[in-house]
């Protein structure tokens, strides 16, 4: 600190803190010689605003004696050489509660001390006396005691029920007297000394040590507090150096049942590192280390129990939960972690209220109309018996029910549960309770409370007045009471444990080797004079085996390990409800085998013989997926059909699958299916169509070539050069037939020969009508005079010009069906639900190129038959020629954008009627003219009428 620093402290503090010690205005201020205290601007200023400060010579001592003490404590912890933090720390409280008081004193003195000072205070130490401690106001005594040389304390409420009082505090508020007998609490209490007097006859355990215990019964948080505080200090109401053979603070504290008084009294034990073991304070906020250092339990904690709640609750398929707990932290913190594993198992909460049994009633009837008007049929109480009790008879009172409870360990076995007036709401409740256990030679143990409250005698004359005196034969073979039923032992045999386990724990403390204690240098405890923090570094590493087998032990936040039963609360033939086990949960098993269901019948609340049904939305069946409703928890939602492609084959399933590229939906929606592959087919009637009109032009043209073939000596049949008529009728039987190739299943030779056969076929059949054209063209040169045209154009001409046309085409097929031919192909994206099987050009400019080339010879082909339409002959072909070009090209103009724009198998249909068409046109314009006059009008069949000598008889077309 700088003086400018000082200086601006001495400004807001020195006056303020003069006026709050009520000193006045006479008043002297004094520092030591520090530095920044005598430096000339501090002086100034205390000149300044005039206050008198008191002269401190040179070498004086120091006026607080803590910073002697920080020394003395380093000299006595530096020895023994902490090897962590926490050991440091363990250490400096062993060796600060062995600093005597005298040395105490003298520390204050001890640097730059003036001798008579020093003898001032020895005056006064030995005038003083002894150092004595006074216990402030009186203690009151244990219910159940015991001397031992170690003594274990315990707090079990075995008297219940406390007038209401509000304390004002103006005085020490009394002990309040508790008026009901709680019989498990005494069985807890009974238990205890059971297991110390079992563990003081065993000689392999604790040789030579007894063990004592001291035992309250008080209830009520502040009544139990003061007795912790009460095992805290003892009895001694004076403690001085001549009666301290022992120490009063008992080595560790067992209980209570509750939760929220072992939170009030551990807060306040823990401080003096005295350990607190509890059988069934199950807050998951008693695991945080930080807040309770020194609590360990032999129950599992309220974490693990909300857990295996949310896993039951999601076994049966209970979906939609109403959640009621106690208005504590045992009730709030258990529902919290339950919500929290509800939520992580796909559970939702329609409503989560608290409250408690001193609330006013209409708090409980407010929580009675939320039960009723809600829609869950399952509820869980996270509350103690007391709670569960009023809920249950209020519920009982109302009618209410159809509904199925699941409970807290802290009622769901509670015996006291058949008193009730609503008991018969709970028939049926399931709940998570800690395995039962037995202990053998417990049911021996019985004491003067019992005996004289079942028989209503006294074993004490001189006690009790108003009973009389018990003879000694009473029997307890027929009486049936929970004390004396010891065959279903659950929290009684975690009062068993807890007594063994800081028995292990002293055990493993006297027997330390050394060299090999947990302390530093593997130093041992001084047994003579063991001290509770000791106690608590050994129960915290504690592990050991009981009788029945089961493993003691204590984790890193002094939990123990989480093994549960899952009990049904189910009537009994004497009318009272029992736990009968159906199932457990071990949180060591791995995570799909932790809850395991027995084959034990469950009795379902309402008298169901069914699992209740509790959801917000019934299940989302295969097919339909899960949309939330808006505003409202995850549960509750609609189903909807997966839309067309998709599917969902798991109940509730969130989203829908696509299908793959080559599957669809089904119409339920719940399994891909393949595609329908689709192609023309001969089964439909589309495809028997167009295979009729081929077949039928098949027909026709072979029709057309037997009459041809009947009169190829007819004049009619050899002007129009038969040979060239003979093989256009060929080609346009392969057109016809060629067509068929269309029709089917592509595969990679179809796809092939489709395209090429139409090509070359249909070249064939154009070359053909081109030589014809060129034909009639020549022979009307050649009737010229003087004209020999015919010789250029002979037979043979005629059929090379046919051929070479051809092979021009053969020619590009090849190119085309070498570089890149038609293969079949799979169209996805035509239709969504299936798949059109088609034959792919492979190269587009191969397919135009023979398209293009059957078009250029039509085209050539209808110019030349044009210019010879009004040729002087009266059968003029070129005019039916010129007609079926026309058709022709007509057919092929039309057929470009109708291919182009057809989807799916209609392309083929379309390629295939331009087939058919032109192919139809190309016969009838040509060929039935000469058939209807070779058949109807074979007068007009000469070379007469040919030649155009018979004018009477013309046939104009």
């Amino acid at each position: 600190m700088k003086k400018e620093q000082y200086i601006k402290i001495l400004k807001n503090k020195i006056r303020r803190s003069a006026e709050t010690l009520g000193l006045g205005h006479q008043w002297t201020f004094q520092h030591d010689n520090d530095p920044k205290h005598t430096a000339k601007v501090v002086k100034k200023w205390l000149v300044d605003k005039n206050i008198n400060v008191l002269h401190w010579p040179r070498q004086s001592p120091d006026l607080n004696p803590i910073e002697n003490l920080w020394s003395e404590l380093k000299i006595r912890v530096m020895p023994r050489r902490p090897s962590n933090l926490k050991e440091l720390e363990l250490i400096a409280k062993d060796e600060w509660a062995k600093i005597p008081v005298v040395t105490l004193c003298w520390l204050g003195l001890k640097s730059r001390a003036m001798p008579l000072l020093r003898l001032l205070f020895s005056v006064l130490l030995i005038g003083k006396g002894d150092s004595v401690c006074r216990l402030q106001g009186s203690a009151q005594p244990p219910e159940l005691a015991q001397d031992g040389d170690l003594v274990i304390g315990g707090i079990f409420s075995f008297r219940t029920g406390q007038d209401y009082v509000t304390n004002t505090f103006q005085s020490v508020p009394e002990v309040r007297k508790c008026k009901n007998f709680n019989l498990r609490e005494f069985k807890f209490a009974q238990t205890m000394i059971f297991a110390i007097n079992e563990i003081n006859n065993n000689p392999e355990m604790l040789p030579n040590v007894k063990l004592g215990y001291k035992i309250y019964d008080n209830c009520g948080t502040m009544d139990i507090l003061r007795a912790a505080l009460a095992l805290v200090s003892g009895l001694k109401g004076e403690i001085r150096d001549d009666n301290c053979t022992k120490a009063e603070t008992v080595q560790t504290i067992l209980g209570h049942s509750g939760s929220r008084p072992t939170i009030a009294f551990e807060q306040v034990v823990g401080r003096f590192h005295i350990p607190v073991i509890s059988h069934f304070a199950t807050c998951a906020c008693l695991s945080n280390k930080k807040e309770y250092p020194t609590f360990f339990r032999t129950i599992p904690s309220d974490y693990y129990q909300s857990k295996a709640l949310a896993k039951l609750v999601r076994h049966f398929g209970w979906t939609w939960i109403g959640a009621i707990a106690v208005n504590n932290k045992y009730g709030l913190n258990g529902v919290a972690a339950f919500v929290q594993g509800a939520q992580e198992n796909g559970v939702c909460i329609e409503y989560s209220e608290a409250f408690s049994s001193s609330d006013p009633p209409d708090r409980l009837q407010r929580i009675i109309e939320i039960i009723k008007h809600g829609t869950s049929k399952v509820i869980l109480a996270f509350m103690s018996h007391r709670e569960i009790k009023l809920l249950s008879t209020a519920l009982y009172k109302q009618n209410v029910t159809g509904l199925q409870w699941v409970g807290s360990d802290a009622w769901i076995t509670d015996h006291s549960l058949t008193d009730s007036e609503g008991h018969s709401i709970l028939v049926g409740s399931l709940g998570f309770t800690v395995s039962r256990a037995q202990i053998p030679g417990l049911e021996d143990q019985f004491v003067r409370d019992f005996w004289e409250n079942t028989f209503d005698c006294s074993l004490n004359e001189t006690a009790n007045t108003q009973r009389k005196p018990c003879s000694g034969f009473e029997s307890l073979q027929n009486v049936e009471s929970q004390f004396t039923d010891v065959s279903e032992l659950r929290f009684t045999n975690n009062v068993y444990k807890s007594v063994y386990a800081v028995a292990h724990a002293l055990d493993n403390l006297i027997k330390c080797e050394d060299g090999k204690g947990p302390f530093s240098t593997g130093g041992c405890a001084d047994i003579k004079h063991i001290q509770p923090w000791q106690v608590l570094q050994y129960l915290s590493t504690v592990n050991f085996t009981t009788g029945e087998g089961e493993r003691v032990y204590f984790d890193k936040n002094g939990d123990s390990p989480a093994r549960y039963e899952l009990v049904n609360l189910q009537m009994t033939n004497k009318g009272t409800m029992d736990g009968i086990t159906v199932g457990i949960y071990d949180a060591s098993f791995p995570e799909s085998h932790q809850f395991i269901m027995n084959n034990i019948p469950v009795v379902w609340g309402n008298g169901l013989t069914e699992v209740p049904v509790s959801v917000c939305s019934e299940s989302c069946l295969q097919g339909t997926h899960k949309v939330l409703q808006k505003g409202r928890p995850v549960c509750c939602y609609d189903c909807i059909p997966c839309p067309a492609g998709e599917i969902s084959n798991l109940t509730d399933s969130i989203h829908c699958m696509k299908c793959p590229p080559e599957y669809w939906s089904n119409s339920q929606r719940d399994a891909c299916i393949p595609k329908a592959i689709e192609f023309l087919v001969y089964d439909e009637i589309l495809g028997m169509l167009l295979a009729l009109f081929s077949l039928l032009g098949v027909f026709v043209t072979m029709i057309t070539t037997l009459v041809f073939y009947c009169h190829k000596e007819t004049p009619l049949v050899r002007a129009n050069n038969s040979e060239l008529s003979f093989l256009l009728l060929f080609s346009l039987t392969l057109c016809f037939l060629c067509s068929l190739t269309f029709i089917g299943r592509p595969s990679e030779w179809s796809c092939m020969l489709r395209h090429t056969a139409f090509g070359i076929t249909f070249v064939l059949c154009i070359s053909c009508v081109l030589g014809k054209t060129i034909v009639v063209l020549m022979a009307f040169r050649a009737t010229l005079p003087g004209s020999n045209v015919m010789k250029w154009f002979g037979p043979a001409q005629q059929r090379l010009s046919v051929l070479a046309f051809t092979l021009i085409q053969v020619l590009i097929c090849i190119l085309w069906l070498t570089i890149s031919p038609p293969f079949p192909f799979k169209n996805l994206l035509l239709y969504q639900d299936r798949i059109i099987l088609e034959c792919d050009l492979g190269s587009a400019v191969g397919f135009w190129a023979v398209l293009g080339y059957i078009g250029l010879l039509a085209v050539l082909c209808f110019i030349l038959a044009f210019l010879a339409r009004k040729l002087p002959d009266n059968f003029n072909e070129a005019k039916f020629i010129t007609f079926s070009m026309l058709i022709f090209c007509a057919v092929w103009i039309t057929f470009i954008p109708a291919y182009v724009s057809s989807p799916g198998k209609f392309t083929v249909a379309v390629e295939i009627f331009a087939i058919l068409a032109s192919s139809y046109g190309l016969l009838f314009c040509i060929f039935m003219p000469k058939c209807f006059i070779i058949l109807f009008r074979p007068e007009q069949n000469t070379k007469k009428h040919i030649m155009g000598k018979t004018f009477n008889n013309d046939i104009h077309h």
